[in-house]
């Protein structure tokens, strides 16, 4: 019998769950408690939880020392624990419908720095397909873990979270061995990625400020570290609608390449990967801030520990500690300081709104965690005073024309050189145009994976088990 792909809900279906159809959606939500490996968790790819509420908490100016709220939008509860589920669903969907991958005759490869590898793992065992992840062998051995868990099979290359190239040299290794059979889905060129983060998360920072009536209801800036530059499309969108918004990238100090067309490895894990990734348009850019990944750790041992969090509680009190604690990883901690100074740099008043978000949590880092030294209320006091407290807005680099296109420049050596891309479509990404077109086609895969959805009723109505589809 065809092993037929199996397809969740549309793009717009992702930001607004309730628009599922509803045995479809009850029947999902019901499936998470029991199997969270059941394809019809697909359909719990949301920001949005089964009472349509948004996860989020605000770091208020007592905690941060700044006038501005932060608002942080947490991933935790996504299917795998990461946001990053999102993009991977939305690349293989579009594929699929594309008619460009067949779980018959391929075999999928995620080259990826973290969380893109464990949510190909997920998305792809959920979805009838055979796949590897490539992965940096430092990475945490959680991510390791749970990629098998999910089903697929994973290399690790030399290096850490900066090496890339190796990652790049294992697919392309791969691909010449087999071409017919391999199909890679690269995070740091597929536009599925940026879509999903342009219009679902997006458009979900939007609704969450005004639908919570945080601030004065606008956004003045989104603060994102990037690795595959997915996530910050979210700025995207954001500036359709408050075009005075920032949008600034964080990296970290350890490998600057954006700021300082830097190099060199670190370890806050999803992010800096040494170059500029295709989807990530540096042209609407407002600016990149420097982090250190030593400040990144030392916090999150602080907002997990109980001696740390036994400090916090002077601050910030029991429940929201508790609440907060499980709800960071390392690259949250980072959006979080990255988001510190960019309102110290510009100033930002009470009742400006700064958004970003927390990628994953705690519990992809316990081993990073337990190889740190232990701390005592004393030694958080003098972490959180200098992570948070007196964070300066120091190697902050604002995105003049110049730096614009200083960032845009360094995509020809990755893309062009290696990657086999042409100089025409380089040069159309200078234009804002080429990335309203990029997201405008939302609307058109959501017709395809509708149209996919009703030419293939009865199988999917077997393989989720539901009587209505």
């Amino acid at each position: 019998m065809y092993k037929i792909p199996v397809i969740g809900p549309t793009y717009e279906e992702m930001l607004h769950p309730w628009k599922i159809d509803p045995d479809i959606r009850k029947a999902a939500i019901e499936m998470r408690k029991i199997d969270s490996l059941h394809p019809l968790n697909l359909y719990n790819i949301s920001w949005r939880n089964e009472n349509n509420e948004i996860g989020y908490f605000i770091l208020p100016p007592s905690f941060t020392n700044i006038k501005a709220n932060i608002v942080v939008m947490y991933a935790k509860d996504f299917p795998t624990g990461s946001h990053k589920v999102g993009p991977t669903y939305s690349v293989l969907t579009e594929k699929t419908v594309l008619g460009e991958v067949d779980p018959l005759n391929h075999r999928l490869v995620w080259p990826s720095t973290g969380n893109y590898g464990v949510g190909g793992a997920w998305v792809s065992s959920r979805m009838n397909y055979d796949s590897l992840v490539i992965l940096p062998e430092e990475m945490s051995q959680e991510r390791f873990d749970l990629i098998r868990e999910y089903g697929s099979d994973v290399i690790a290359t030399p290096g850490c979270e900066s090496n890339v190239k190796e990652i790049y040299d294992k697919t392309k290794e791969l691909r010449a061995q087999d071409p017919d059979k391999i199909r890679i889905l690269n995070q740091f060129e597929e536009f599925a990625n940026y879509r999903f983060h342009e219009y679902v998360t997006g458009n979900s920072m939007l609704e969450l400020v005004s639908e919570a009536n945080i601030g004065n209801g606008e956004i003045a800036a989104v603060v994102l570290t990037v690795g595959s530059a997915g996530t910050i499309a979210s700025g995207d969108r954001i500036k359709k609608v408050f075009p005075n918004a920032k949008i600034i990238a964080g990296e970290p100090v350890q490998c600057p390449t954006l700021s300082l067309n830097g190099y060199g490895g670190h370890d806050i894990q999803g992010i800096g990967d040494k170059h500029v990734t295709w989807i990530h348009n540096v042209m609407n850019c407002d600016g990149v801030v420097q982090i250190d990944d030593m400040d990144c750790k030392r916090m999150l041992k602080v907002f997990s520990s109980e001696e740390g969090k036994r400090y916090l509680k002077t601050i910030l009190g029991e429940e929201t500690v508790e609440f907060i604690s499980d709800k960071l990883g390392i690259s949250g901690v980072a959006n979080i300081i990255g988001a510190i100074k960019t309102a110290k740099y510009y100033d930002l008043d009470e009742g400006e709104n700064i958004v970003t978000v927390a990628t994953d949590a705690i519990d992809r880092y316990y081993s990073v965690m337990d190889k740190m030294p232990e701390i005592d209320i004393n030694r958080a006091k003098n972490i959180y005073d200098r992570a948070i407290r007196f964070q300066e807005p120091s190697l902050f680099f604002e995105g003049d024309r110049y730096n614009r296109l200083r960032w845009h420049n360094l995509k020809y050596y990755t893309w062009v050189e290696q990657q086999g891309k042409t100089v025409e479509e380089l040069n159309y990404q200078l234009k804002q145009s080429y990335w309203h077109c990029q997201a405008d086609r939302v609307r058109e895969m959501d017709k395809k994976i509708e149209a996919y959805t009703e030419t293939h009723q009865a199988e999917l109505k077997n393989i989720l088990g539901v009587t209505n589809v």
